[in-house]
């Protein structure tokens, strides 16, 4: 459920803001919300050592069941200063 919000901003940070959502195709209220999950995303993960973002990205590569990491550090080191 949507609610309205009353924020008092200093004027030259609200049209910058706006500027800022006009080149990005989005509203103010938009940017609030999104900067509000933002810190709750970051209080909630404090303390981890896996930041929201890259948790998001957990699963996207699929790598073969034979994969061994160790080994292909190595290879890919020795390409670069072998």
């Amino acid at each position: 459920m949507d609610t309205k919000l009353t924020l008092k901003l200093d004027q030259s940070h609200i049209e910058t803001a706006k500027k800022y959502a006009a080149r990005h195709h989005t509203s103010l209220s938009s940017l609030v919300e999104k900067y509000f999950a933002f810190l709750t995303d970051l209080e909630a993960a404090e303390g981890d050592l896996i930041s929201p973002g890259v948790k998001r990205l957990s699963g996207v590569v699929k790598l073969k069941p034979d994969f061994n990491l160790k080994r292909e550090k190595i290879e890919r080191l020795s390409e670069k200063y072998g």
